[in-house]
C-alpha cells in the first residue's frame, strides 16, 4: 500500500496574503545568523499535589533583535514574548496577572477552555498598569499547544506587534506516554513565527506601519530571534508552530523536500499522524510537526522556508540512531452528538480594509449577538463572503471552547484539520462548517484573527448560559472608559487618541 504524502498548502492559491496589493515579502536581513531563542519554562510559585501556582507580569524591555542598538519591545516574564507556560490538565491553577506596561492590558488565553469574560481575558478583564489580579480555573481538556497574548480591543494588534505573546502547553498523562519527542528544548521545540519592520535605530513604529488589512514586515523573527539556526542532537526533532503574526500566512516546507510528519493542531493531537511535505499555517494557529532526520549526518544543513525565504536553519550533530515509530492512532476524538433540530448557526464574515464586519455589523463592546445553551453542540456554517478572485482567508477564532472541522464546501476538511481546533482559514467565497459546543458558561468572542480586522471591527460576542439558571449579567468594559484610560496613561487628551481599527469605524462615519 502506497504512504498518502500531502505536497500541497490545501488553501486556494488564489487567497494567498502574497497576492495582496500592498503585500510585503520577506526578505533576508543584514544580520549574523543566531542560535534559536528558546524560551525557558515559566517556574511555578508553588505547586501541591492538586494546585499549582504562577505569576505572569506583562513587562517593557529591551531586546538585541539585529545588530547595533536594542529595540524596545514588550513580553511576558521576559523582555520579548515570555517563557512558556506549562499546565497541567486536571490540576487547580492560580495565576497572579501583573502589569508593569505603562498602558493597560488584558491576558488572554487563547485555546484554554477556561470561563469568560474576566478569566479568558479578552477585553472585558483590564488590568491597568501597577495593578494585579487573580484569576484560577481547573482545565478539563487534551493536552495542546495554546498560547498567551493581548487582548486589550482594540490595541490587540499594537500590542501583540510589541511583544506580548507566548507559548502555553497544556500537558495530560495520554500525550506524555505516546512515542512521540517530548524532551522541552531538547527534541521537543517551540517555533513562534512572526514578522517585523525595524526603523531607525532598530526599533518599532506600529503607528507608520498600520494597514487595515493586517500589518506585515519584510523581516521574519522566530521567537524572536533574526536569521536564527538549531543545533539538533537528536534523530527526531518534534516544532511546536504558532502563527503570532498579526497578519502574515506562512507556506512552509524543507529543504531536499524532506517529509515531515504532523501530530497536532490548536487543540489536541490528530486522531492519525499526516505525512506531508508542505504546510500552510494561518493566523493563531498551531500545527505540530515531527521531523526525522535519518540519512543526514553530523554538518549536514536543513533549512525551513516559508516560500522561498529561509526561516529556521537546522545544524546537524552526531545523534543517536531512532527507530522509534509514531504510533498511528494518537488520539480518539469524541465528537458532540447535534439534535436534529437544532438550527444551523450562520456566520458571515465580510469585507477588507476598513470594512470587515461580521454579520454586516461592526464590534460594539456592549452588544451581544448570540447565544447558545451550555453542553448543547450545534452546528456552524462560518462564510466568507469576499470574492474568490480576489478575496483573501479569513482565519475564524473562536474563544473558549474548541469546535471540529466537518466540512468545507460540503466536501471533506482538509485532512490535517480532523482534531480539535479554535481557529480555522476559511478561502474566499468558502463556507466552513464547525460543530461547537460550550462546556462553561461565560461571554465569550468570535473573531477574525487577523488582529487589525478583529481591532477594525470583524468581532462579535456570544454568551454560552445554562439553561436552567437565570442568564447572568456580566459587568462589561465600556470604549469611552477605555479610550480614556488609555489617553490619560499615554498623557494626551482623548481626542488625540490614535489606535488601530479606530478609521475602520470613522470612514464609515461610526463610533467604536
Amino acid at each position: 500500500m502506497t504512504e498518502t504524502v500531502t505536497t500541497d498548502y490545501f488553501f486556494d492559491e488564489k487567497a494567498f496574503d502574497k497576492q495582496d496589493g500592498a503585500y510585503i515579502p520577506l526578505r533576508v536581513a543584514d544580520a549574523p545568523e543566531k542560535p534559536l531563542n528558546v524560551p525557558p519554562l515559566l517556574k511555578p510559585d508553588k505547586e501541591t499535589k492538586d494546585d499549582v501556582y504562577y505569576t505572569v507580569t506583562a513587562q517593557a524591555g529591551e531586546t538585541q533583535i539585529l545588530p547595533g542598538a536594542k529595540t524596545k519591545t514588550w513580553g511576558y516574564n521576559n523582555s520579548i514574548l515570555g517563557k512558556t507556560i506549562v499546565y497541567p490538565a486536571g490540576k487547580h491553577i492560580h495565576v497572579t496577572l501583573q502589569n508593569h506596561l505603562p498602558e493597560l492590558t488584558t491576558f488572554h488565553w487563547h485555546g484554554l477552555l477556561v470561563t469568560g469574560p474576566y478569566v479568558d481575558g479578552g477585553c472585558h478583564a483590564p488590568v491597568y498598569p501597577g495593578e494585579a489580579k487573580q484569576i484560577d480555573f481547573t482545565l478539563n481538556q487534551p493536552a495542546a499547544t495554546t498560547w498567551l497574548h493581548a487582548h486589550p480591543c482594540p490595541s490587540t494588534a499594537e500590542q501583540v506587534w510589541h511583544g506580548l505573546a507566548t507559548m502555553v502547553l497544556v500537558t495530560d498523562k495520554h500525550s506524555s506516554e505516546l512515542n512521540i519527542p517530548n524532551n522541552y528544548g531538547v527534541d521537543d521545540i517551540p517555533v513562534v513565527l512572526q514578522d517585523r519592520i525595524f526603523h531607525e535605530n532598530n526599533q518599532l513604529d506600529y503607528h507608520a506601519d498600520y494597514n487595515p488589512d493586517g500589518v506585515t514586515g519584510p523581516t521574519a523573527m522566530i521567537n524572536g530571534t533574526v536569521n536564527p539556526y538549531f543545533d539538533v542532537t537528536t534523530q527526531k526533532l518534534r516544532l511546536r508552530l504558532l502563527d503570532g503574526a498579526n497578519r502574515r500566512e506562512w507556506r512552509l516546507h524543507l529543504s531536499d523536500d524532506l517529509q515531515f510528519t504532523q501530530i497536532a493542531g490548536d487543540e489536541s493531537l490528530l486522531p492519525h499522524p499526516i505525512k506531508m511535505t508542505h504546510l500552510m499555517i494561518t493566523c493563531a494557529e498551531r500545527q505540530e510537526i515531527v521531523i526525522d532526520f535519518e540519512g543526514y549526518h553530523e554538518g549536514d544543513e536543513v533549512t525551513l522556508f516559508s516560500d522561498d525565504t529561509p526561516l529556521l536553519k537546522f545544524r546537524i550533530h552526531k545523534f543517536a540512531k531512532d527507530d522509534s515509530v509514531i504510533p498511528e492512532d494518537l488520539f480518539t476524538v469524541k465528537a458532540p452528538t447535534v439534535d436534529p433540530q437544532t438550527p444551523v448557526r450562520k456566520v458571515v464574515m465580510s469585507g477588507m480594509d476598513e470594512g470587515v464586519e461580521i454579520d454586516g455589523k461592526k464590534f460594539q463592546i456592549q452588544r451581544i449577538d448570540a447565544t447558545q445553551p451550555v453542553g448543547k453542540a450545534q452546528y456552524w456554517d462560518i462564510v466568507n463572503s469576499n470574492d474568490p478572485k480576489q478575496g483573501m482567508v479569513h482565519p475564524f477564532h473562536m474563544h473558549g471552547t474548541e469546535f471540529l472541522v466537518i466540512s468545507r464546501n460540503g466536501h471533506e476538511p482538509y485532512p490535517n484539520e480532523h482534531g480539535f481546533k479554535d481557529t480555522v482559514g476559511v478561502n474566499p467565497g468558502e463556507t466552513v462548517r464547525i460543530l461547537v459546543r460550550f462546556d462553561l458558561p461565560g461571554l465569550y468572542m468570535y473573531h477574525c484573527h487577523i488582529l487589525e480586522h478583529e481591532d477594525g471591527g470583524m468581532m462579535a460576542q456570544i454568551q454560552a448560559y445554562e439553561p436552567d439558571k437565570p442568564m447572568p449579567k456580566y459587568k462589561l468594559m465600556d470604549m469611552e472608559t477605555l479610550m480614556n484610560a488609555f489617553a490619560k496613561e499615554r498623557g494626551i487628551k482623548p481626542e488625540d487618541l490614535w489606535m488601530a481599527g479606530m478609521d475602520s469605524y470613522k470612514k464609515l462615519g461610526m463610533k467604536m
